[in-house]
């Protein structure tokens, strides 16, 4: 097999079936997929049962950066492409005011508790990045419908897409302040950051969006999508600006362009599920056990903080729109706790542009993650309960 290990591919099959037994217990254990993706990274990783070698960490950035590329374009579809368009300043309103509150709730929070300032703008950026996949499971599985639930499915639509920009802002601006930058230089890194990465994604964007469906419908789209989303990921990493955003300003581009095709996201969604798989796998393998007792204090700062931004900034937000129901302007903060894979990538970002943060980060986020995974759905789930909206038979009561 030449250069060929053997066991990469035992350990490629283990990884992917860990992930499609995640997809089967959730569905029976009506628990959020990726919360066992992670149990079971933990359990197979070095902290408990250690089956897996060491050697497969070297794995997790490529993987990353391949199923983080998807989740980008996915979601550009969703917050500059058909979602927007039909969304009302209610759930843009929402919105802003979750993100808002959210972040602020955090970076306050941390500083209050002594938390050096790299370090708290890290966190306040990675806090607003919500979880639509786990959201979208409980409205599902307890077939909920009513006006809570549309608000609540629009607002996760397009949420992390707002938190995708301004952790770019404070990424950068947390690499300005560890390296001592002058404020115009700083402010010139933000702006080429954000912009070029959005004039990357445009740039990719415009001819995957003339090209795509036009030569011959099938599965060549899928070559198609697959092609320009790893060209417009490859392109960021070199020019150096958000991975993130230039795929999410890619899938912005072709929702709002090629109005005569949408075979590409549904293409992305075949073939992103093996990659994410990996992913939250390779993230709990990650966690290691030695290193929680250093991150206790400040991850239970950034839980309390984030849940208090999110519940009343996402009231406040619905209050400011003027025309929210009453069972939004309570109940929507409460329903947009979880918190899942964009967060652990945007905390891999960190790990790769600031190395004395990044484990850190990362080892706080998969446990913070764990934590919101676990929680989130449930208040999610009792929320649209008490509002009325499910209507399955093992409803809560």
């Amino acid at each position: 097999m030449g250069n060929i290990e053997p066991s990469a591919l035992i350990i490629l099959g283990m990884l992917l079936l860990i992930g499609f037994a995640a997809h089967e217990l959730a569905e029976r254990l009506h628990v959020p997929r990726v919360t066992l993706m992670l149990l079971l990274g933990i359990v197979c990783g070095p902290s408990v049962l250690n089956v897996i070698p060491a050697a497969v960490t070297e794995w997790f950035p490529v993987v990353a950066y391949m199923a983080l590329g998807f989740v980008g374009f996915l979601l550009g579809e969703r917050f500059l492409g058909r979602d927007l368009k039909n969304s009302t300043g209610l759930v843009l309103w929402i919105s802003f005011g979750e993100t808002l509150g959210a972040t602020l709730a955090v970076f306050l929070a941390l500083i209050l508790a002594g938390v050096d300032l790299p370090l708290a703008l890290l966190l306040a950026g990675i806090a607003p990045a919500s979880a639509p996949a786990a959201t979208l499971d409980i409205v599902q599985e307890g077939n909920s419908r009513g006006p809570l639930t549309d608000t609540v499915l629009r607002v996760v639509a397009i949420d992390d897409a707002w938190g995708i920009m301004l952790f770019s802002l404070f990424l950068v601006l947390a690499e300005g302040t560890l390296g001592q930058a002058q404020i115009g230089a700083e402010l010139i890194s933000v702006f080429w950051e954000i912009a070029g990465a959005l004039l990357i994604g445009v740039l990719v964007g415009l001819p995957m969006a003339w090209l795509t469906g036009r030569i011959r419908p099938g599965e060549p789209t899928l070559l198609e999508a697959a092609g320009f989303v790893f060209l417009c990921g490859g392109l960021a990493v070199t020019l150096d600006v958000s991975y993130l955003l230039s795929c999410m300003a890619l899938g912005a581009t072709v929702a709002n362009r090629a109005m005569h095709h949408t075979r590409p996201f549904r293409e992305i969604r075949r073939i992103h599920e093996p990659f994410m798989a990996i992913f939250f796998v390779l993230a709990g393998y990650k966690l290691d056990f030695s290193g929680l007792h250093t991150i206790g204090f400040i991850a239970a700062v950034y839980v309390l903080s984030r849940s208090a931004g999110l519940i009343l900034g996402g009231s406040f937000g619905a209050v400011m729109s003027r025309n929210a129901p009453p069972v939004v302007r309570k109940r929507i903060g409460w329903c947009l706790l979880p918190q899942a894979g964009v967060a652990l990538g945007m905390a891999l970002l960190v790990a790769e542009r600031l190395p004395e943060f990044g484990q850190f980060i990362l080892q706080l986020v998969i446990a913070t993650t764990i934590v919101f995974e676990l929680t989130g759905p449930l208040f999610t789930r009792w929320h649209l309960n008490r509002a009325g909206e499910l209507h399955s038979p093992d409803d809560l009561a």
